[in-house]
């Protein structure tokens, strides 16, 4: 093999394998049906009740739990409560939180953008709402309760703060929804409690649903950074292709947390741990269907008899998929930041870079060190290519000779082109190999910057105002073809593709026209493909293509004297 197709087949992998690891590696296996674990919370429904300091002893006069059709809408508030690092709000009807604003961070990178909300306005109930599976108490899901505050508005800026939903049923069953904000963390504790003054047993499973608006733009969108439900099931993280629901939508084990997941926020229901460390028998089960996937954690409850209270508490997520965030607490929702099949790699270059910022407050900056310490760590391999490529140089002029004068036998070709190799100790697979063993590194550093939340609206110099988003100089109210809004001159990529022709400008092409032709084409095809990507990426690139190139002309000028 030649130069010039080694070249090729080396340029021509490297988009075969970028364009098949989206269609490939993107989408989460299904894991196979774990075997059911069947294990009761072993503490005592009296010893949970007395241990959460947020459930009072008092009972409500039984109200009326509105039937399936008969649902009331009307005489219900809402409650808002803001905390330095969010606005959420809870509905009476359901208990629902309805909004949920996240002061740190906004919904675009426009200066008059509103605060990121990670509740969409088509899910009309909300999210992380509850419901019993068997219908005990029927209507539970849009029964309206009654928040023991006077105010619709309250705020916690230090410390943490207890609002209690209540629900009294017309059976003598007591519902209350209790809800602690913390001033410095969006977990949010909730206690589910039951007190059954009715005169039989209430023996159901528990529901917390936690849905998304999963249209055909989201769906787009998954195809790079993966949205929808997400579980870690007998500590494995899963994410769930909606498309796939329809096959399977119920998972058993050990679930320790699941909900659903944007390419940057998530919203997750996490139950807490008994005291013992027993398994809870619990379970998930997904729906699919008019744009909205709901993915329902289920736990099963203990008998409660008459007479009884019976409480069960939970942990809800809604914030950022931050490493730096995540790290602060003391549990496993650092696996919700998962870059797939390249996740063993990935994650350790986005300590790296954050480790790097920490140091240098740009991730532009970061981002070019980080590129330079690859590139250092895979200097030899580099060399080995480079050298490769050199000596291929040297033979070519033989190479040629050969393949001109035996054009017409190429079974003598190939036998004289395997003795020139061997008589010039020349390896043709030495210059495409290194570079195959630094793929992993490529595609992995690629789902990192395509994922991490820290490069959202972040900036870097002149233009490049947010490196999660295609670089744009100026802005023009008209269409360019394969382009992404906004429309404009993508500078950094235009470096990046001319610094793809440079680099293929000292890469000999030999003596045939067309091949010659075909590789010219490429730095073309290259920016054309990374004109939609993040200025990151595309920073990543253009800084690998200098230090390649000039470490191709070292090694040139080192081994062509």
């Amino acid at each position: 093999m030649d130069e010039q197709k080694r070249l090729i087949l080396a340029i021509v992998l490297s988009v075969v394998v970028l364009v098949g690891y989206q269609a490939f590696f993107v989408k989460s296996k299904d894991p196979n049906t774990l075997p059911q674990q069947v294990q009761s919370q072993s503490a005592d429904q009296s010893q949970i009740s007395e241990k959460s300091p947020n459930v009072s002893d008092y009972r409500v006069q039984p109200g009326v739990v509105p039937q399936p059709g008969e649902l009331k809408k009307e005489n219900f508030r809402t409650i808002s409560v803001s905390t330095p690092l969010y606005n959420i709000s809870i509905s009476e009807q359901g208990a629902a939180i309805k909004t949920m604003e996240l002061k740190n961070y906004k919904g675009t990178n426009k200066k008059d953008s509103p605060l990121k909300q990670l509740v969409p306005v088509q899910l009309e109930s909300g999210t992380l709402f509850f419901d019993l599976e068997g219908q005990s108490i029927p209507g539970l899901k849009d029964a309206v309760y009654t928040a023991k505050i006077d105010t619709t508005e309250t705020a916690v800026f230090e410390g943490e703060k207890t609002i209690e939903f209540v629900l009294g049923t017309a059976q003598g069953i007591v519902v209350k929804k209790v809800f602690t904000f913390r001033a410095d963390s969006y977990m949010i504790d909730c206690d589910i409690v039951f007190q059954n003054g009715s005169a039989l047993p209430l023996n159901d499973s528990l529901v917390i649903s936690t849905p998304g608006f999963y249209n055909d733009e989201v769906k787009t969108r998954s195809r790079f950074a993966f949205e929808g439900p997400i579980v870690l099931i007998d500590e494995k993280y899963t994410a769930i292709d909606p498309d796939d629901i329809e096959e399977k939508n119920t998972y058993h084990g050990n679930i320790e947390w699941s909900g659903y997941t944007e390419r940057y926020f998530m919203t997750v229901v996490m139950p807490k741990k008994t005291d013992d460390g027993s398994v809870i028998d619990s379970s998930v089960k997904l729906s699919f269907a008019n744009d909205r996937v709901s993915n329902n954690y289920i736990q099963k409850m203990d008998r409660l008899d008459p007479g009884k209270q019976g409480g069960y508490s939970f942990v809800f997520y809604m914030g950022p998929k931050s490493q730096k965030v995540l790290s602060k607490y003391n549990n496993n929702l650092k696996d919700a930041i998962n870059f797939g099949f390249f996740n063993v790699i990935a994650k350790p270059l986005l300590i790296g870079m954050n480790t790097i910022h920490n140091y240098i407050p740009n991730y532009g900056i970061a981002i070019i060190l980080l590129t330079i310490l690859i590139k250092l760590i895979f200097w030899p391999l580099g060399t080995k290519s480079y050298k490769s490529m050199n000596e291929m140089k040297k033979v070519q002029p033989l190479m040629m000779e050969i393949r001109e004068k035996y054009k017409n036998d190429k079974q003598r070709m190939n036998q004289e082109v395997m003795g020139l190799y061997k008589t010039y100790k020349v390896n043709p697979a030495g210059g495409c190999l290194p570079m195959l063993v630094q793929m992993p590194i490529f595609f992995a550093l690629y789902r990192m910057l395509y994922q991490a939340i820290e490069l959202r609206h972040a900036p870097f110099l002149g233009w490049v105002s947010d490196l999660s988003a295609p670089d744009r100089l100026f802005e023009f109210n008209f269409a360019i073809p394969m382009m992404d809004e906004p429309y404009g001159i993508p500078m950094l990529t235009l470096l990046m593709g001319a610094s793809f022709l440079l680099q293929q400008k000292m890469t000999p092409t030999g003596g045939d026209p067309m091949q010659a032709k075909m590789m010219m084409l490429m730095p073309i095809f290259m920016t054309v493909l990374f004109i939609n990507f993040p200025a990151g990426l595309v920073l990543y690139m253009f800084v690998n293509n200098i230090i390649s190139m000039g470490q191709q002309y070292y090694i040139q000028k080192k081994f062509s004297k």
